[in-house]
């Protein structure tokens, strides 16, 4: 459970999470007095007494309720570690969350989560695109298990969130709206509030209808979904909040007594993130805002050039939506800034995708995104290369579209690689 932030105060005022980064949740009285949170590299923690670990296991495991005071003491690292505590207690500052829990991986954290609250017999409903593995994982997996998923297309009127909303399974068996905004590639946007309303309205006492919102994109600087009605956030760690290209993980923030409930699956499956991962993410929040910041400001630079382009067909980017775009409402209402990932269709097909991207030097072809580096791709034969090629063309991505996640460098340096490399096509 994340600590009491209202304790933390200067003058009088609460201090904001950039300048809690650095120290919120580590005494360094406890580590001898290091100025950083050292690596707890061990799997196990030594009892003061037997009654001690006792008590210790009894929480738990859930076996009785916390008294006033009581913290869980340190037990195994795949229950607790130090590392992992310190990190979790940081995460909650952005969103605004009860507690989070970190995981190994983005898809440990997605994964953990649904099979966590979905059982056989009951609906999930959830936006499309998602990132592949996402995708993957909830029309080949959760089936084996009963599970059912009904997907709706945030921009079409045929398939739309209220058509998908007439299947008869849904009174009676939703259990969760899975939604990933913006949407990975196309940058779609899904309207948080009225997911939320949607859930409320399909949930009962004895079956409550969670909101699970990916919030990859946009990291917690640009959208925070809890305060749009979101139950659960979950990130891929390794993007924006790791942001070097150097570790793997995943994060999942919310309501406390759903996290109660997450965290106790995760020590069930074992799958949470290393001392080290730990320690790794506790260094890259440090600089989070700043990273971000200048990632946001170097894409729109980099947008404003594509959208100029003659080579460059149409610009996927949050920045330049119009009012007069439904997208552009949605925009104005959860996000605080257009962030740093930019899709475009360039003139031609496949062809003139690779040869623009093996013609890049600046720019690293790579996947992933959020990194200090920009890095491009192809999401119809890279990331969402497991969707159906039918099922590609009605999510929006095609052959000629390609994915800059935009890092920290000159943007004139940036725009200079693409000059060149959309010369060569």
């Amino acid at each position: 459970m994340a600590r009491d932030r209202s304790k933390e105060q200067l003058a009088g005022k609460p201090l904001r999470p950039e300048s809690l980064m650095m120290s919120y949740g580590y005494k360094p009285e406890l580590s001898e007095g290091a100025l950083k949170c050292p690596i707890f590299q061990t799997s196990t923690f030594v009892f003061q007494t037997a009654e001690e670990g006792q008590a210790f296991f009894e929480l738990a495991y859930g076996l009785r309720e916390q008294s006033e005071g009581e913290e869980l003491g340190l037990i195994y690292s795949r229950l607790n570690n130090p590392d992992l505590e310190i990190l979790e207690d940081r995460l909650t500052l952005w969103d605004d969350a009860d507690d989070a829990a970190v995981f190994e991986s983005g898809m440990a954290a997605i994964t953990t989560t649904l099979l966590q609250f979905l059982n056989p017999g009951d609906v999930l409903l959830h936006s499309v695109p998602l990132y592949g593995g996402t995708e993957y994982f909830i029309a080949n997996v959760l089936p084996r298990f009963g599970i059912h998923p009904i997907s709706f297309y945030p921009t079409d009127p045929e398939q739309s969130l209220e058509k998908a909303l007439e299947d008869p399974r849904i009174p009676d068996h939703l259990r969760m709206i899975y939604i990933e905004t913006p949407a990975n590639p196309t940058n779609v946007l899904v309207d948080i509030e009225q997911c939320a309303t949607i859930a409320q309205q399909f949930s009962t006492e004895e079956r409550p209808v969670l909101l699970v919102v990916d919030n990859t994109f946009l990291g917690p600087l640009w959208q925070r979904p809890l305060k749009h009605g979101a139950d659960l956030v979950v990130y891929s760690a390794t993007k924006f909040l790791g942001g070097h290209s150097d570790l793997i993980a995943g994060v999942v923030l919310g309501k406390a007594e759903l996290m109660q409930q997450v965290k106790q699956f995760r020590t069930f499956v074992g799958n949470m993130a290393s001392p080290w991962t730990g320690w790794l993410l506790m260094r890259s929040l440090e600089t989070l805002k700043l990273r971000m910041t200048s990632q946001m400001k170097n894409a729109r630079y980099v947008a404003d050039f594509l959208a100029d382009h003659p080579k460059v067909e149409k610009v996927f980017y949050l920045g330049h939506l119009s009012e007069e775009d439904p997208q552009y409402a949605i925009y104005r209402k959860q996000c605080l800034a257009p962030g740093s990932m930019i899709s475009f269709n360039i003139r031609g097909g496949k062809k003139e995708a690779f040869r623009f991207l093996n013609h890049l030097k600046l720019i690293k072809l790579a996947v992933s995104l959020g990194s200090t580096e920009s890095l491009a791709e192809h999401p119809a034969t890279m990331t969402h290369s497991d969707v159906p090629p039918e099922e590609q063309r009605r999510m929006g991505i095609s052959e000629k579209m390609i994915r800059l996640s935009i890092g920290v460098e000159h943007p004139e340096d940036l725009i200079a690689d693409l000059e060149q490399a959309l010369q060569a096509v």
